[in-house]
């Protein structure tokens, strides 16, 4: 076994060992610490836990590989899941601790006082959270299928299981503290090569201020200006400049992903784990603080791969390395398919350029930047190794929050609330962890067609919160009129025209061959493309619940006074753990 095979043996295998000890250990024993942790959780724990919770596979795997291709146009992932955390922790998280239910379609239902907005709020979840959790899916075969040197579905299945066993026999609890020591791992191994790497290019050992740099080389040049030179050099845009598609597609992708972030019912549960609003904010300071530790190196980390990924490929301007001579890196990640090489001229070198009929790297898969990059700045093994566990750290954690939040609202808002009421505690338990296991099942099937790579199919999932729950949610808090019909018409109309736009382009159930319109910008709604088609469908959302709120079907007196009561500072109004 070479050195690299056995460090990240050590590397996953020793932090899998800890996650499954910490799932034992916290293991659930009621339905309050499956789905909340009995509320008991604080508010720097609590923090660490949403961090790892909302930094999915696509904030540690695929963002940086997005803005290394996109440049300033990605910037609207840092922006827009950014921005949709604090209107989070501002507008929605505090009022719904208040008042103090398990889920968000429980809260739904007491709000708009019906069975029909919750049955609605289930479903709608459903959708949003399984697509969402392709995206965790595809970036855990992405890690297993390079370091672990097995084929993407063998590696699926091992993160099937994985994340299987800690977050169906320890809940909400036992994902809880699963979650904080996958934060330790993951910002660890984002941040630890990024620094390796801004000192190889720039001399600082700061990435966030190397990005900003001259370049180590005594040139005097700033590494973006030489990063500019260099993608212009190949024909394509220049990096600090180059947008997403239309400014309008900008605007309406970043919309998107700020209010779909806002309206992700596993992060809204986090908030329910603590023992008051007070620990709730608080919780939401933290976590910022946590998040921004990887999202400020994000930049750096897209900009240095880029540039260290154009210098191996073409050394020197005109220069392209021969394919045999290639480094053992892109023999690598070859092997998994994810970087393919066509030689279209018979010259036995790599031509990479802008043009596709001259381009012979006629595949860099995006998810594989972050993860390639320690090998291709030529990091030593134990670097390499880091960064897979993290990887793998951050689709897991994500994930076990996703699932937890689909079998809480199956088992507990569907059965226990509205079927089968007289269920009890072991039986609702029981059920949520079948729930889940099933869930697992349909996500590991659904991940072995993604519809694209990984923050690609995560802001599909968001467009489909923006434009169903976040409105409702908003609207139930901030409007005492808006009544039980009208929210259901508007999360109905939200996600239905979302869904329809997006099938359209992407293929009835991501299956490609079902595409009628095809995913080409010439066919989008005012050049806004599939995944920023949320904030239209958000914007119809509103529009359906307040036209019919306008022309006579408004709220009863019941559910006024209860909003009063939430948004009145004040003790809580309950306490979750008392359920």
């Amino acid at each position: 076994m070479d050195e690299l095979k056995l460090y990240t043996y050590i590397a996953v295998f020793g932090s899998f060992a800890l996650y499954f000890a910490i799932a034992w250990w916290a293991r659930a024993a009621s339905t309050s610490d499956f789905y909340v942790a009995s509320g008991h959780v604080g508010p720097v724990q609590n923090g660490m836990a949403i961090a790892a919770d909302w930094m999915s596979a696509a904030s540690f795997i695929s963002m940086a590989g997005l803005i290394a291709f996109l440049g300033y146009g990605g910037s609207v992932f840092l922006m827009g899941w950014t921005g949709g955390y604090v209107l989070l922790a501002t507008l929605l998280a505090p009022y719904m601790r208040k008042h103090g239910k398990f889920t968000v379609p429980e809260f739904i239902a007491d709000r708009f006082m019906s069975r029909t907005a919750r049955i609605v709020a289930v479903i709608c979840l459903i959708i949003a959270s399984l697509t969402y959790i392709i995206g965790q899916m595809k970036g855990v075969g992405v890690a297993f299928s390079r370091f672990l040197e097995v084929d993407y579905g063998v590696g699926l299945g091992i993160g099937m299981i994985v994340v299987w066993f800690y977050a169906v026999i320890g809940g909400m609890k036992g994902i809880t503290y699963t979650q904080i020591a996958q934060y330790c791992v993951l910002i660890f191994a984002y941040t630890v090569p990024a620094i390796f790497i801004s000192l190889q290019l720039t001399g600082n050992p700061i990435p966030q201020l190397g990005l900003g740099s001259t370049l180590a080389d005594g040139s005097g040049t700033y590494l973006l200006d030489k990063l500019d030179q260099v993608v212009t050099d190949l024909g394509f845009d220049q990096y600090t400049t180059a947008n997403m598609d239309s400014r309008l597609d900008m605007f309406a992708y970043t919309l998107s992903l700020m209010i779909g972030t806002a309206g992700l019912p596993h992060v809204i549960m986090r908030f329910f784990t603590v023992p008051s609003v007070k620990a709730a904010r608080s919780s939401a300071g933290y976590a910022l603080v946590f998040i921004a530790l990887l999202y400020t190196v994000a930049p750096a980390v897209g900009a240095m791969a880029r540039l260290n990924l154009s210098f191996t490929i073409e050394p020197q301007a005109g220069q392209h390395i021969e394919y045999e001579q290639r480094p053992q890196w892109f023999k690598d990640w070859e092997t998994t398919g994810l970087l393919q090489f066509e030689d279209k001229n018979g010259d036995g070198k790599i031509q990479y350029h802008a043009d596709q009929q001259t381009n012979e790297l006629v595949k860099v898969d995006r998810d594989i930047m972050v993860l390639a990059n320690p090998a291709i700045a030529n990091l030593p093994n134990w670097v390499i190794a880091l960064v897979a566990a993290g990887g793998l750290a951050a689709a897991l954690s994500t994930a076990a929050g996703l699932l937890l939040a689909i079998s809480s609202s199956v088992s507990h808002d569907l059965m226990k609330g509205l079927f089968f009421t007289s269920l009890s505690e072991k039986r609702e338990l029981l059920a949520g962890r079948i729930t889940m296991t099933f869930s697992i099942l349909l996500a590991g099937y659904l991940g072995l067609n993604p519809p694209g790579f990984a923050a690609g199919t995560v802001a599909l999932a968001f467009g489909l919160a923006a434009s169903s729950i976040f409105p409702a949610l908003m609207m139930g808090i901030f409007s005492k009129t808006i009544s039980g019909k009208a929210a259901v018409a508007g999360m109905c109309a939200g996600i239905g025209v979302t869904l329809l736009y997006v099938f359209q382009h992407k293929g009835i159930m991501f299956v490609a061959s079902t595409s009628f319109l095809g995913d080409m910008p010439e066919n989008w709604f005012f050049g806004i493309s599939p995944n920023a088609f949320g904030a239209v469908g958000a914007l119809v959302n509103f529009a359906v619940a307040i036209l019919i709120t306008f022309f006579g079907d408004k709220a009863p007196e019941q559910a006024q006074i209860m909003v009063d009561n939430m948004r009145k500072p004040g003790s809580d109004s309950q306490q979750v753990f008392e359920h």
